[in-house]
């Protein structure tokens, strides 16, 4: 009953096979290799349009790293106020930019809107050398409260952004669930809607630990080759990550794991819909569920063996409070989520609420 978070699978035996097939034999190393080049012509596929493409082994790494491309060390870059960027990577993007800083912008909304950044720079004024400068957008692919942007949201919050001058990035951790959910071309929510780089997970959907950086625009990314060395993020054995990102791409099996990821979600939800002390605070449009529930029937669940996350409360939608016993938490689905462990957890939570009457 693994709903803690979809990093924490392994990886497709359709990938472990490909890294022991990667395996076999010598290459050039950092990145220059047959395999880091396939995986790159893939992407440009699978993308339509020529890239820069830099593979790293995590997700703080290529966010950083990218963001550290886009912002000088006096510049700031706007995202959503539960942004990875800002609550979970440890100041690790201000310690790659040399001191930029972060800066969330909305309140309590599941997605960022154009009225953010409208609010933004109509409070935070302009007086160079003494106000800070604005760089960057940050995205996140799905949102941070498991809500999808569409195509043409994103295109109305990219052309805001590059109308102040900002640069846009997307942190896209859970790109692949997003992209199966909209059924629409990774173009679509990319480049075309004014993406300029793209921080690409395959961790969270079926890899062991394979991210890329993906630079639409390649002029942004000159630096990026000696901030990777740099920051000690140039791996030896680049055939490790082009192998993962070949695998994945082939066949479109990254839309498979993610299509079941997201299917196991609305399937969990249909059966939790059933329990009415159990409420489900965010739409699931790919594979996060946010719910409310009893802090007793959470405490039974993490007993019994389940492991899913308590979230902060300043996720939750604006209006939305919590009584004493109540708690806010995440479920999450991957491709490995069976039919049976969705029935053993709301086996679980059927049985609580049976023991309490």
């Amino acid at each position: 009953m693994q709903f803690g978070s979809d990093n924490q699978t392994g990886a497709s035996p359709r990938i472990l096979e490909m890294l022991v097939q990667a395996n076999d034999g010598f290459t050039h190393g950092y990145g220059d290799d047959q395999w880091c080049g396939r995986a790159t012509s893939e992407l440009e596929k699978f993308f339509g349009c020529t890239l820069e493409v830099f593979f790293v082994a995590t997700g703080t790494a290529a966010n950083s790293l990218a963001l550290s491309c886009l912002m000088e060390p006096w510049e700031t870059v706007l995202c959503h106020h539960q942004a990875h960027i800002v609550q979970d990577e440890s100041t690790a993007p201000e310690f790659f930019s040399g001191g930029g800083r972060i800066v969330p912008i909305s309140r309590r909304a599941g997605k960022l809107q154009v009225h953010h950044l409208q609010r933004y720079f109509k409070v935070q004024g302009n007086e160079p050398p003494h106000t800070v400068r604005t760089a960057a957008l940050s995205l996140t692919q799905t949102s941070e409260a498991g809500l999808v942007y569409t195509p043409e949201e994103l295109s109305i919050l990219c052309r805001s952004a590059h109308e102040h001058d900002l640069h846009v990035h997307m942190d896209g951790a859970r790109f692949a669930t997003a992209l199966a959910a909209l059924g629409c071309t990774p173009a679509d929510i990319t480049w075309k809607a004014g993406v300029d780089v793209l921080s690409l997970g395959a961790t969270k959907c079926g890899a062991l630990a394979a991210e890329a950086v993906v630079f639409f625009k390649p002029d942004l990314a000159a630096s990026f080759i000696h901030r990777r060395k740099r920051s000690g993020h140039l791996v030896s054995k680049g055939r490790l990550f082009g192998a993962q990102f070949v695998a994945w791409l082939r066949d479109d099996h990254w839309l498979d794991l993610a299509r079941h990821a997201n299917a196991q979600a609305k399937k969990l939800l249909e059966r939790l819909s059933r329990f009415s002390a159990v409420s489900l605070q965010w739409p699931c449009d790919a594979n996060e569920i946010f719910v409310t529930m009893p802090v007793g029937l959470s405490a039974f669940l993490h007993d019994s063996g389940a492991e899913f996350y308590e979230w902060p409360h300043h996720g939750l939608p604006a209006g939305v409070n919590l009584s004493d016993d109540e708690v806010f938490v995440r479920l999450v689905t991957s491709f490995v989520t069976s039919d049976e462990q969705i029935e053993q957890f709301c086996g679980l939570i059927a049985e609580f609420f049976l023991n309490q009457e």
